[in-house]
């Protein structure tokens, strides 16, 4: 069994899952035995990931998937209940945002704030709305929304200081959006056996500037910024049936910064 928890025989669903994110939690969930759809908006980039998991020796296929289009959503779900019977777990990992994204709060367009709103946050919405209706009808399921600590805490802006670098205002709203929609949610669904939980990373490398990473990491108790393998173990945990009994929790996998 997976250190985190077993997900053999479970059918797994990762939106975003050819991103920076989403590709580790594909494979950390397949090798919790879990057959992984790794669904994105670029059917290329998903096909790549699922040869990589094949070759791996696990269980994957790739899927369509457009969060911020409800037509893309619908058929993505009918298509893997009409091939696998079944959707155990759920990962909303998506992060669409538009071209402007990281405007100072003053410049941001009217335009781009309802954009990027409408596509991040309603688009896991109404994700978790088809796929929770799927579940309640099987009478089991796990749906994992991937928040952020920006949900609950404000940005340290000195951390940005000299670089082109900010925290977007509309982030804020929406991971704090998709902690509180969890728990609305895991209230909702838990008398149908649908379980509902959000994992609220703190900064994940990805080649900042230097300058950045410094301070993120001196700030940082465990003194090293995440990695997307640190987000694996809560997103298996959740998936399986080591959380049986736990549901509208938000767990923070941060490395402390959230606590100092």
């Amino acid at each position: 069994m997976n250190k985190f928890g077993d997900c053999t025989n479970k059918i797994a669903v990762v939106t975003g899952g050819a991103g920076l994110i989403g590709k580790s939690l594909c494979e950390g969930l397949a090798q919790a035995g879990a057959t992984i759809l790794v669904a994105d908006i670029s059917i290329e980039n998903a096909e790549t990931i699922t040869s990589v998991l094949l070759d791996k020796g696990y269980q994957a296929h790739a899927a369509k998937l457009d969060i911020t289009n409800e037509n893309s959503i619908g058929e993505c779900i009918g298509s893997i209940v009409a091939k696998h019977k079944k959707i155990d777990i759920w990962v909303n990992s998506a992060y669409p945002k538009t071209p402007d994204w990281g405007k100072k709060f003053e410049d941001i367009p009217a335009e781009s704030w309802r954009k990027n709103i409408d596509m991040h946050l309603n688009g896991y919405c109404f994700c978790c709305q088809k796929v929770a209706a799927c579940m309640k009808q099987q009478g089991f399921g796990s749906i994992i929304n991937i928040a952020s600590i920006y949900g609950i805490i404000a940005p340290d802006f000195s951390l940005y200081e000299g670089t082109s670098m900010t925290s977007p205002a509309a982030y804020s709203v929406i991971k704090g959006g998709i902690v509180n929609f969890t728990k609305y949610l895991a209230s909702y669904f838990g008398p149908f056996g649908v379980r509902v939980n959000s994992i609220s990373p703190g900064g994940v490398f990805d080649n900042q500037v230097d300058s950045f990473v410094d301070r993120y990491t001196q700030k940082t108790p465990l003194r090293r910024m995440a990695t997307p393998d640190d987000i694996v173990g809560a997103a298996v945990f959740f998936g399986s049936d080591s959380s049986a009994y736990i549901t509208g929790h938000n767990l923070v996998v941060d490395g402390g910064i959230s606590i100092v």
